[in-house]
């Protein structure tokens, strides 16, 4: 392209080019279009490359048309090594309608894999087993039926380089739910059905006679380790224990109670973030001002030079993960806030650089439970708005808080907004005393955008 400028600007007679003088456009005119052919050039294709790219556009729009459980279960496995891409897909999926299953020993593959109406999580994708190990428990259900229950597959697999880590990852995934079992019944007695496996094993090998070799099958049921009678772990204990061993939310997600107002005050997700693989940038530009939502699942406290402090958190909503920089100033307004497991909104900065995922620099932090919000109280004319001004005050002054106070009066249609001065906490037993003295149907409260929101305390 360099070497081109020349020729456009000012001509090759020698191989039949004019030139933009030539032509009639000034010198700086044609320096400028030439400009901004190289600006376009860094990322124009050729037809050939543009015809490939169009090929492979339609048929993959095809196949998620035509086989959306196919496409999906081979796209989550193109990146089942990387739990940010496969918890992206995974939302597609749920918005698409399409069920995403539990891993299952009993019907898992190694890989994603499609399961009724529904896809399999991929088996490989569970922390510390490999694919190896899965090839070989596929190959032995597959061989010799299903697994029946936790002593079953031990014996079945305790040729198979299974150790009780993966044992323990398998219950915690829920990959053996479909044994009927609790997943803290199986927590609770797996390391003693292994070891008695084991002691089984080497009686054998030695050749001794045991009990066992004595008595009947219903006899021997009696002496087996039976499942303890204890309840069910709660559901955010189960969730966390996902989490740990698959990178995701597999059976639910903590935030899906709040997902309707997650997506009415977020601007942009943790996936925007991330890296393009083609660009090497995140979607969003540097400088840019976004709010995300999400659950704090790590801090890291920092002190500065002047011995004040800051924090590092990662914010998780979902779809995957973000940075989120507090620095001491923000810190001083919001560290009180910044608890782990706490669900909040953060509004910043963009911090975007090349190659790196993006950064969100704190500037304000919402938790979920008290979103920004006013409070609104209609009257039907003026004359009654006169006439309850005084009781509403009276109210009113009884609750300090940081949510502002609209009157509304229908006839003549009328709108005051109160001083800050009058904000209250528009909780359940303010908002009781105001319908039983001015009408249920008189008093609301409306959540407000929170990019609509001025400064806030």
């Amino acid at each position: 392209m360099v070497k081109e400028r020349q020729n456009f600007v000012y001509g090759n007679p020698e191989e039949g080019i004019p030139g933009c003088i030539n032509n009639g456009i000034d010198e700086e005119t044609a320096n400028k279009i030439f400009d901004e052919m190289t600006d376009f050039a860094r990322y124009a294709f050729n037809k050939s490359h543009a015809a490939a790219y169009a090929v492979v556009s339609y048929q993959t729009a095809w196949l998620k048309c035509y086989y959306p459980l196919e496409y999906m279960a081979a796209l989550m496995t193109s990146v089942i090594e990387n739990p940010g891409k496969v918890a992206e897909y995974i939302l597609t999926c749920r918005q698409m309608g399409i069920a995403i299953l539990p891993p299952d020993i009993n019907k898992g593959d190694k890989t994603f894999s499609v399961d009724g109406n529904g896809i399999r999580y991929g088996l490989s994708a569970i922390k510390s087993i490999g694919g190896a190990v899965i090839d070989e428990i596929v190959k032995e259900r597959e061989t010799n039926g299903l697994f029946t229950s936790l002593k079953d597959f031990i014996e079945r697999t305790s040729s198979k380089d299974i150790n009780k880590r993966m044992v323990e990852n398998f219950i915690k995934s829920g990959a053996f739910d479909s044994f009927g079992a609790k997943r803290k019944q199986l927590m609770m007695i797996y390391e003693r059905v292994m070891e008695s496996v084991s002691k089984e094993k080497k009686t054998m090998m030695s050749g001794q006679m045991s009990l066992f070799d004595f008595v009947g099958e219903e006899e021997k049921k009696e002496y087996e380790i039976q499942l303890p009678k204890v309840e069910e772990y709660e559901k955010e204990e189960m969730l966390a224990m996902e989490k740990e061993v698959l990178g995701i939310y597999i059976s639910g997600h903590p935030l899906e109670k709040y997902e309707a107002q997650w997506r009415r005050q977020i601007t942009a997700t943790t996936a925007d973030f991330m890296i393009d693989e083609d660009t090497g940038l995140c979607k969003l530009k540097d400088g840019e001002r976004k709010t995300i939502g999400g659950l704090i699942s790590a801090k890291t406290v920092k002190y500065t030079k002047t011995n004040k402090t800051m924090a590092f958190l990662t914010v998780e909503d979902l779809v995957g993960n973000v940075e989120v920089v507090v620095f001491p100033n923000v810190y001083e307004r919001y560290g009180h806030l910044l608890k782990n497991d706490e669900k909040i909104f953060v509004s910043g900065r963009v911090d975007a650089e090349e190659e790196k995922a993006g950064k969100l620099i704190c500037e304000k932090v919402w938790v979920f439970e008290n979103p920004p919000k006013e409070l609104w109280i209609q009257f039907s004319d003026m004359e009654t708005f006169k006439k309850s001004e005084t009781k509403l005050y009276s109210f009113l002054k009884d609750s300090d808080g940081k949510d502002p106070v609209i009157i509304y009066v229908r006839n003549p249609k009328a709108i005051k907004r109160l001083p800050e001065g009058w904000s209250v906490n528009a909780d359940e037993n303010l908002l009781h005393n105001l319908a039983e003295n001015f009408g249920q149907e008189n008093v609301k409260v409306v959540e407000k955008s929170i990019e609509n929101v001025g400064k806030m305390n």
